[in-house]
């Protein structure tokens, strides 16, 4: 906090986090990642220092946590002791700090505490309470989650504004409104807004939203991406207060790993090798871009290109050249997943027997009638498979998705097999 000379009041600085899952595993890298699957796992934690260190070099007045910084139960004190670090270091430099717990480590689903450092507040999980901090001038009121399903509309309960502080709303909360996140503590802006605070710090909604200006209600999004419907920029709020009005809310990214989609358009790639030079130029445009963040990608192949069946049938070779061209990039590139949506160019089958089968083969994979006899046909042949393989080969649950999609592949792998044998032309 400082005095600002053109004004009696004062200039305060606080950073917004929530949903830090410090913890998470980072969901479809950590098998693929080998022996540096370490570094993956570590990259929220990595993110959450990074934070820290912003807070001390740009001497910040307080950090606000809106739950969720675990992922779940500690499985030893590792995760936990690494927290607390974070926080001594905050506590060092003068730093206030005030969180709440969120569904993921709500009071009663964490077996294993930890006494925080002098400097953190964290609130209880019975009632809503108000922490004032004197020398900040801020009346900050929150609720932490007592279990891990919150029904109730916690903000309804907060008390009252203190009418000369600053006061700052600290709430786990799915909000309203439809959303990709399980309902927890709804309410309404409305409800928010009748509270007369001057800030609400939310969290639980991994998205950052400004869900009203005046006064701020926002969710950050938070701090590191977990999986590729995370992707993009992920950081925290630094809100600006002076003379008890927000003057400012901007967002820094902090996040070390970036999750993206790279699509990659072959319509007018003729061979193999020219895909895997069109993948390479798009991942060193992806990098480019990152601001030198780590990426993890999902590789998406599209476009009606004859080399459809070749991408099937050589999907091994593919994602080896495709790691191989992630290992020897410019920048530190991780593939989640290689996904082949591209389509085949429709070929004259001719009149000979092969030709013959693959009209039948197209026939079944673009007639419906057709594809639900040969699936009533099959059916019952896979659930003679053992379900761990039926599961490992993507065939259970065989939704109807799933079924056209093979055997469009089945189509278009017979037609590139037999067109590379000279079958026909």
């Amino acid at each position: 906090m400082e005095l600002n000379s053109s004004d009696s009041g004062y200039v305060m600085r606080f950073i917004h986090a929530a949903d830090l899952h410090l913890d998470s595993p980072l969901t479809g890298l950590r098998e693929r990642a080998g022996s540096r699957a370490e570094d993956l796992a570590g990259a929220t934690q990595r993110a959450f220092r990074e934070m820290i260190q912003f807070a001390i070099d740009e001497k910040v007045d307080l950090v606000l946590i809106a739950g969720d910084i675990f992922d779940g139960d500690w499985s030893d004190y590792k995760s936990g002791l690494e927290f607390i670090a974070g926080l001594a270091d905050l506590d060092k430099a003068g730093i206030r700090v005030a969180m709440i717990r969120g569904n993921h480590d709500a009071a009663r689903k964490m077996s294993r505490r930890l006494q925080w450092p002098k400097n953190t507040f964290e609130f209880r999980s019975r009632s809503p309470e108000t922490h004032v901090i004197d020398e900040l001038g801020v009346a900050i009121h929150g609720q932490s989650f007592p279990n891990g399903a919150v029904p109730q509309n916690l903000a309804q309960n907060y008390p009252t504004a203190r009418g000369d502080l600053f006061n700052i709303g600290l709430l786990h909360t799915s909000g309203s409104g439809p959303s990709a996140h399980v309902t927890y503590a709804p309410c309404s802006v409305a409800d928010l807004t009748a509270k007369e605070y001057d800030y609400w710090a939310l969290g639980h909604v991994h998205t950052r939203r400004l869900l009203c200006e005046s006064p701020p209600i926002v969710f950050p999004g938070n701090l590191q991406g977990r999986h590729i419907n995370e992707p993009g920029e992920r950081g925290f709020m630094l809100v600006t207060v002076e003379a008890n009005h927000v003057q400012d809310v901007r967002f820094v990214p902090i996040d070390v790993l970036q999750w993206q989609r790279i699509d990659v358009n072959l319509s007018d790639v003729p061979c193999f090798d020219d895909a895997l030079l069109a993948i390479g130029t798009s991942f060193e445009a992806a990098l480019s871009a990152a601001d030198g963040r780590a990426l993890a990608v999902r590789l998406v192949l599209a476009g009606t290109t004859p080399l459809h069946g070749e991408l099937i049938s050589r999907s091994e070779a593919l994602e080896a050249e495709s790691d191989a061209l992630a290992l020897t990039a410019s920048g530190e590139i991780w593939i989640e997943q290689i996904q082949i949506d591209t389509r085949p160019v429709v070929a004259n089958p001719g009149d000979s027997a092969a030709g013959a089968l693959a009209t039948l083969v197209g026939t079944i994979a673009t007639d419906d009638a057709e594809a639900a006899d040969f699936r009533r046909g099959v059916e019952p042949g896979l659930q003679k498979v053992p379900m761990e393989i039926r599961r490992e080969a993507g065939l259970e649950p065989l939704t109807d998705a799933r079924f056209a999609g093979i055997l469009a592949d089945a189509d278009a792998l017979l037609r590139h097999r037999l067109t590379a044998k000279g079958k026909w032309s």
